[in-house]
């Protein structure tokens, strides 16, 4: 049961953490142009299983306020929790550049679909936008996060 609580509250602050800096780095968190820095966050499955469900759900959060509505609130965290889960299964590869690739190709190619339905823009020039935005959070960030996480978990232990 402990470590079931344990789990929880991981999740829990993951998904916070992600909702909670999108939202305040709200200028830079929407549209098409976008480098969303708490997509440095989706990382994280690479370590931590638990953090999956918690940044599926810190994205639904943040996309309330969006401003593209249902589709961006669903959908966009449904492409969100693919991610994670492709991001947890690379794992096994050991390889931890790896680590951003699923965030990076899933938004680009899924988020800026619906921005091309939804706000009549170019499919590509979208996709390359936010395929940047991305790169730059989770490369740029995430992976230097990852490492020190990492590494502190191996002193720890």
């Amino acid at each position: 049961m402990k470590n079931i609580n344990k789990n929880i509250a991981l999740s829990g602050l993951i998904g916070g953490a992600y909702a909670v800096l999108t939202i305040a780095l709200a200028p830079i968190s929407y549209g098409p142009v976008q480098v969303r820095i708490a997509e440095a966050l989706t990382v994280l499955p690479f370590l931590f299983p638990q953090s999956v469900l918690g940044l599926y759900f810190g994205c639904m959060i943040a996309n309330i306020f969006g401003g593209f509505g249902p589709i961006d609130i669903f959908g966009g965290s449904f492409i969100t929790l693919l991610a994670a889960l492709a991001t947890y299964y690379l794992r096994k590869t050991g390889k931890i550049w790896l680590a951003p690739l699923p965030p990076v190709l899933f938004n680009a190619l899924g988020v800026s679909l619906y921005l091309h339905i939804l706000a009549d823009l170019p499919y590509w020039l979208t996709s390359l936008y936010i395929a940047v935005g991305q790169i730059v959070a989770c490369y740029f960030i995430g992976i230097p996060f990852l490492l020190g996480i990492r590494k502190k978990l191996k002193d720890y232990f």
